[in-house]
């Protein structure tokens, strides 16, 4: 249970902050919801049904400074996994930044960044989808990581680039 002023992440929606959890009517049933305000967009409001399980576990609170260190450590082991067949790929790519799955927003940044250095060193440019699924990722899990570490979005990179580096020199 999430209480009021709680700061979450709400899949592709990002990060939201619990505004209030109140009863509302909008079926002809009274239901207790969460009401979130997503911190890009503090306009719009997102209704999540308290009893509803499913859309509940889309809400995930935020990481602590050690749990995203421990995260890019996990994945500086790991292997790439480019999906070689486009529609896949984009299947592939919108269930995980659906899920909001940090682990795997993370590796999906590390694969397309990496498949995007290969298609530049033979002269080549990345799919435009391809571009957009790492555009939305970034957004997404790089929005989290500067709000935990206090710092701008556009350092994040940078940030993640020093923690690898110091992880494979361990």
């Amino acid at each position: 249970m999430y209480n009021i002023n709680d700061t979450v992440l709400y899949g592709a929606n990002g990060i939201c902050k619990i505004s209030d959890i109140c009863e509302k009517d909008f079926s002809g049933t009274v239901k207790k919801y969460y009401l979130l305000r997503p911190l890009a967009n503090e306009g719009m409001t997102i209704f999540v049904p308290v009893e509803n399980k499913t859309l509940t576990q889309r809400m995930r609170r935020i990481l602590s400074t050690e749990e995203i260190y421990d995260l890019i450590g996990m994945i500086t082991d790991e292997p790439v996994e480019w999906i070689v067949d486009d529609t896949e790929r984009k299947e592939h790519y919108r269930a995980i930044l659906s899920s909001g799955d940090r682990r795997e927003l993370l590796k999906m940044i590390r694969e397309l960044y990496l498949h995007k250095q290969e298609q530049q060193s033979k002269g080549r440019k990345n799919h435009i989808s391809d571009e957009q699924f790492l555009k939305e990722a970034e957004k997404l899990l790089y929005s989290e990581f500067s709000l935990v570490l206090n710092i701008k979005p556009n350092e994040v990179p940078s940030f993640i680039a020093k923690r690898i580096c110091a992880n494979a020199k361990i």
